[in-house]
């Protein structure tokens, strides 16, 4: 009955435990939450509620919630982050038998702009990937995180966490497969195939140092040499311009790019999620606008309402 009683504000701490604990969520989400409950709170303040207890949420507190965020500089998509963190402590109340207002109740409005997924196609990702200039350390090393993006659907947070004693390439090798720590800490397999082996291989050649990252920032003073998200991003940004890309090209438009590609070649969904690392097929889904076309040029090409045509 205690936490029946206890203000919304006094459970963060449990909830934030409970994803750590029970929910196996990593550091980084679980500071995520945070941030986005925080808000919330602002929310509560600004509405002299900072004190109610769970029970005390009703769908009328989440709709001026709704309109405060709507209100806010947010993008819809971004809003959505803090829906999904409120839902998310609902979910907790409602396991721990704590009286609140059910997680369903929260509907998330639809972001109507973020539905079309980006990605290059192969002419794109030709020009893209023989951009940087070979001449140089740095040139080689952007050539290898390119062809790394590409051949596995890395996330950008997954490469910049990569390691050299990961890559022990045999010379006559023709693809290399890795074990990586992905998001929510699962661990999968992603495959570099020989083109991006041997980039890297040239790319390590030039390593001359003790560093135990993989990609190395050549400019750092700081004692911290690995190359940060941030600048794995502003890497292909850099060469997307000089190949005349989309100035929004991304590591993660090219994770979509791996995606598209192995699609487009016939590769099924539940394959794709796998190497994706998704957890939930329905991620993965976001990618119906090639199985559909894929499903629908099949269709044209086998299905029989044409021979029955020609029976006339």
């Amino acid at each position: 009955m205690e936490s029946q009683e206890k203000p919304i504000t006094k459970h963060f701490s449990d909830f934030l435990e409970y994803l750590a604990v029970e929910k196996g969520l990593s550091q980084k989400t679980q500071e995520n939450y945070h941030k986005f409950l925080k808000k919330f709170l602002e929310f509560l303040r600004k509405n002299n509620k900072q004190n109610i207890k769970p029970k005390d949420i009703d769908e009328d507190l989440i709709w001026k919630y709704k309109l405060f965020l709507a209100n806010s500089p947010l993008q819809k998509s971004t809003q959505n982050y803090y829906l999904i963190a409120l839902r998310a402590l609902l979910a907790y109340f409602s396991e721990k038998d704590i009286e609140s207002l059910p997680p369903d109740k929260i509907k998330l409005p639809r972001d109507k702009s973020d539905k079309k997924v980006r990605f290059l196609n192969l002419e794109q990702i030709k020009r893209l990937l023989e951009a940087p200039n070979l001449a140089s350390k740095a040139g080689l090393r952007d050539r290898a995180i390119l062809e790394s993006l590409f051949s596995t659907g890395l996330r950008v947070s997954e490469l910049a966490a990569l390691n050299r004693d990961q890559f022990k390439i045999k010379e006559d090798s023709k693809d290399l497969e890795v074990s990586i720590v992905g998001k929510g800490g699962r661990i999968r397999t992603v495959y570099f195939s020989e083109r991006a082996l041997y980039w890297l291989k040239k790319y390590l050649e030039t390593r001359d140092d003790k560093e135990k990252a993989l990609f190395i920032n050549y400019r750092s003073k700081s004692k911290e040499k690995r190359l940060s998200t941030r600048a794995v991003e502003n890497i292909v940004k850099k060469y997307a311009l000089l190949a005349g890309l989309p100035a929004n090209t991304t590591p993660h438009v090219l994770r979509h790019s791996f995606a598209t590609d192995l699609l487009t070649k016939g590769v099924d969904l539940r394959t794709v999620q796998e190497f994706l690392g998704h957890r939930n097929i329905a991620t993965t889904q976001i990618y119906t606008h090639v199985t559909n076309a894929r499903l629908r040029d099949i269709h044209r090409k086998f299905h029989s309402g044409r021979e029955i045509d020609k029976l006339d």
